[in-house]
């Protein structure tokens, strides 16, 4: 991902670029093949976003979130319960508060003190997260949205930066849980990851031994307060009358069409105007385009579709519905 510092009109795009572009390099130095994925992973976490990951096993999601941990210092940060990177590797006999904290009675002060719970973390991955059941999903992802933790009438903040990957097998559903479209809603992006191709599998084979070595003296390269700074800078990005419109046509359009049993809610048309004014930032620029819009708004909102069985492949019949719009989009820029 190159730097295009012409391409911005003020200091502060450009330096959120170079926070996203710092974060790219630091990731593709170890995540090899995964470009789109990293690019996708870095605007998620530009536009205040969280991301599920539908992948294989061993397809690399654990080093990806463990390398964006490393890449990311505490900065201002000074709560010493919350690490830069935590795994939660999610089982059916979880329960919520071994994900969020319990309250610990202590004999000698007649009190209770709260223990948090691995939820508290700035990049957290969230493995395998439809094995576990609902309650705990529920708990779980409601901390996605409030960014906090309430626990016996006491409420306890997660850090600003609070970042989630979560993961899930594509083959494998015995014993799982799926999530429900309105749990699914809490994910800004869906991302499949997908074997890579075989001169990448190659490479990996061969730099395995230096590829995990990177990986454990990664240093940080940007500080958790550069995120939030870049994230204050993706909301002024600016995006035309034309392209909200079409936003919303799209979004319309979901909920008017015969294949689809329902369609997008208004929170799906805000995280997609905010992923547009990410990626427009991680790609070197301070204004949202047409082409944005075609690439981003699949991830976006396939996962928060329902289409009837007969719809065929679901991406396609998305982008069949988008065409309308993009086309008037591009007559309009004309």
């Amino acid at each position: 991902m190159e730097s295009t510092q012409s391409s911005f009109s003020d200091d502060n795009a450009q330096r959120a670029h170079n926070v996203a572009r710092k974060l790219f390099d630091g990731l593709n130095s170890i995540i090899k093949g995964r470009d789109d994925t990293i690019k996708l992973v870095t605007t998620a976490l530009l536009a205040d976003g969280h991301v599920l990951l539908e992948d294989y096993p061993g397809s690399g999601k654990t080093t990806l979130s463990k390398a964006l941990g490393r890449l990311i210092s505490k900065g201002s940060s000074n709560a010493d319960y919350i690490l830069p990177f935590r795994r939660i590797q999610f089982t059916p006999d979880m329960l919520p508060g071994d994900v969020l904290g319990v309250n610990v009675f202590e004999p000698k002060t007649a009190s209770f003190r709260f223990l948090h719970g691995p939820i508290f973390a700035h990049i957290l991955l969230a493995d395998e997260i439809n094995r576990t059941g609902p309650k705990v999903q529920a708990a779980f992802l409601e901390c996605m949205a409030e960014k906090q933790v309430t626990i016996d009438n006491a409420t306890y903040p997660l850090d600003q930066l609070f970042f989630v990957l979560g993961t899930q097998n594509p083959l494998d559903v015995a014993g799982t849980y799926p999530l429900p479209i309105v749990q699914l809603d809490r994910f800004i992006f869906k991302l499949p990851m997908t074997y890579v191709d075989a001169m990448t599998e190659s490479i990996i084979l061969e730099q395995h031994a230096q590829i995990e070595e990177n990986s454990q003296s990664l240093d940080p390269v940007c500080s958790r307060d550069d995120i939030l700074e870049a994230r204050k800078v993706v909301k002024d990005v600016f995006i035309s009358p034309t392209m909200r419109n079409a936003i919303v046509d799209i979004v319309q359009a979901t909920r008017n069409n015969s294949l689809l049993q329902f369609g997008a809610s208004t929170r799906a048309a805000l995280m997609l105007q905010q992923a547009l004014r990410a990626w427009a930032i991680v790609n070197g620029r301070d204004y949202v385009n047409e082409d944005d819009l075609k690439y981003i708004a699949p991830f976006v909102l396939l996962h928060r579709l329902k289409f009837h069985g007969g719809a065929g492949d679901p991406k396609e019949a998305l982008i069949d519905l988008m065409n309308p719009v993009l086309e008037k989009l591009i007559r309009a820029a004309v």
